[in-house]
């Protein structure tokens, strides 16, 4: 599976932004799929991740409220969409698939990233 990630970009404290991970060369329909983020000089971070099915999502206490998860498994999509946007959300952040989990070492395929600004 080869992931992409777009929709990064600057915004303002408060603002939203809408991430998009496309996936191609196999369906996402058997994999649970993850966002994670990496800040500069900070480990990888999870961010939320989304069952097979779409039914059941999970988030980071940091995100959680401010951020949805979800995907569409016959476009082969998944999206973040990021409201309330604050500078410590400011990152790169990587889509993943591969088992649902916290936990990167679960997802065995990455995404290259988009860096989101979040200015004061």
């Amino acid at each position: 599976v080869q992931l992409q990630a777009s929709g990064g970009g600057l915004v303002q404290t408060g603002g939203s932004l809408r991430l998009s991970c496309l996936a191609s060369g196999r369906t996402i329909n058997n994999y649970a799929m993850g966002w994670f983020r990496q800040a500069p000089g900070k480990e990888r971070q999870f961010v939320a991740t989304i069952s097979r099915s779409g039914n059941s999502a999970y988030y980071s206490d940091s995100v959680k409220d401010r951020f949805t998860v979800s995907r569409d498994n016959a476009k082969n999509t998944m999206y973040l969409q990021m409201n309330s946007l604050k500078p410590e959300d400011t990152a790169v952040y990587y889509c993943a698939a591969g088992r649902n989990s916290y936990d990167p070492e679960n997802y065995d395929y990455w995404g290259q990233g988009t860096l989101v600004t979040v200015s004061s």
